[in-house]
């Protein structure tokens, strides 16, 4: 058998004959020629099939002909035939003459979901909605980028882990947690691998980074939120200040959004209308409570109780820095300490702000970075001023007991870094299967 060949890989063959393999994406059964247009993973071909015509002029029944005029959008099948160059095809120039074509697993004839299904409609049925080209690509793209953030970590010396999802006790807080009977105790689902990033601080490892899932008994159903999401993290040792984080953030993100441009910049311009802009460094830094005069003297008041921003501020400064600075992205930096963990590290000189950060890409946050305090004394003085118990913190608080460098990092949430880069307006597009308050299915 003639060994299958991509069809983004046809058009650098002679002509002669080839296999391809795939799904049917459309059928023009015509009297006297068929058309199948048969799509894979990696492009779209047409196949030609010319129909046999009788001395009286009657059609032929002859295959591959029936098999063609039973086909269903959707199919998967396998053909062989041979390869010719054609400008005058519109469909990439090529064409296959087909010879054989055999049905692997034939479709239901109606499709539950259309180009113009609903978002919801079209996540109850995910493995048909990712045939598009347009959705494909958001993968394709996915794969590049942490692909990029891996080399830029492994070149620069971080050691990747992969941290338990299964925890004794909260990362973070009590609340978002989702907790789950394990054995005869109770477990919960990790929020963050902060612990266990900290922990690596300790032992010894210097810079770590993680590509892993992270859950969130949130009851949110904005376009930005999900209860499971792939969270990208680093941790890194021997840092002066939150700034050395934001460095190594800006970089890699730098190195994540030049191979994605490189790669898949034509196409992205071509499905999504949208030009990936690599971005410069530093990314601009504004203090958070400049931030909010900012945005208060363009007519905006953040309508919160407590010191932190809203998203429509978000949105807001954003936009001046996009005015101001021609960037996409922004740090807003020194959070107040009454609004941060209590394992963030606050300024010597002013205890009420923190060396910590949010970084907002094209008006949504996606990401929180912080240098961590390190002296444990200070860490319990700050839990208890948060009304956590120490002593429930105390397996925490032995990493601190046995030294530890002063260090720092971010946590990302990779399915908004996608959403924002695409221009998209909702990360259920960006999630391979999105997970949500009243979703567990597909």
């Amino acid at each position: 058998m003639t060994a299958r060949v991509l069809i983004k890989d046809l058009a650098a063959l002679p002509d002669g004959p080839v296999s391809v393999a795939g799904w049917v994406e459309t059928v023009r059964d015509q009297k006297k020629v068929q058309f199948v247009v048969l799509r894979d993973e990696s492009g779209a071909v047409q196949l030609v099939n010319p129909r046999t015509v009788a001395e009286d002029g009657t059609v032929v029944v002859d295959e591959p002909a029936t098999t063609i005029s039973a086909l269903s959008q959707g199919s998967f099948v396998r053909a062989t035939g041979e390869l010719k160059h054609d400008e005058r095809v519109k469909l990439g120039g090529i064409e296959i003459k087909l010879s054989t074509l055999e049905v692997e697993t034939a479709a239901i004839p109606e499709t539950p979901i259309a180009a113009d299904s609903g978002i919801d409609k079209r996540m109850d049925w995910r493995f048909l909605d990712l045939r598009e080209p347009k959705h494909n690509l958001i993968f394709r793209v996915q794969t590049t980028l942490e692909h990029a953030m891996r080399q830029y970590w492994v070149d620069n010396g971080f050691i990747e882990i992969h941290t338990p999802k299964l925890m004794a006790s909260a990362s973070e807080s009590r609340a978002e947690l989702f907790e789950l009977p394990y054995f005869e105790t109770t477990a919960y689902l990790a929020q963050s691998p902060q612990i266990f990033k900290q922990m690596a601080q300790a032992a010894g490892f210097g810079r770590v980074f993680e590509i892993g899932p992270a859950f969130r008994a949130d009851p949110s159903f904005t376009s930005r939120h999900a209860t499971e999401f792939t969270s990208v993290d680093t941790e890194l040792s021997w840092i002066d200040s939150h700034e050395d984080v934001m460095k190594v953030h800006e970089d890699l993100l730098v190195a994540g959004f030049t191979a994605v441009k490189e790669k898949h910049g034509a196409e992205i311009e071509a499905l999504f209308g949208v030009e990936v802009t690599v971005p410069t460094t530093p990314f601009p830094r504004i203090p958070l409570a400049e931030a909010k005069r900012i945005v208060a003297e363009q007519g905006y008041e953040v309508p919160r109780a407590d010191d932190d921003m809203d998203p429509e501020g978000e949105r807001r400064i954003s936009q001046y820095v996009k005015e101001t600075y021609g960037h996409e992205f922004v740090f807003l930096t020194d959070y107040a300490s009454s609004i941060r963990p209590y394992y963030h590290m606050r300024h010597a000189d002013d205890p009420s702000i923190t060396k910590s950060y949010d970084l907002i890409f094209n008006g949504v946050e996606i990401s929180t970075g912080a240098q961590r305090e390190h002296r444990v004394e200070i860490l319990e003085k700050q839990a208890a001023e948060k009304g956590l118990s120490v002593e429930e913190l105390e397996d925490v608080l032995a990493t601190f007991r046995y030294g530890i460098p002063p260090h720092g990092g971010f946590g990302m949430g990779l399915a908004r870094v996608l959403m924002l880069m695409l221009h998209l307006s909702n990360l259920r597009e960006t999630t391979y299967l999105f997970r949500g308050p009243t979703r567990l299915t597909p």
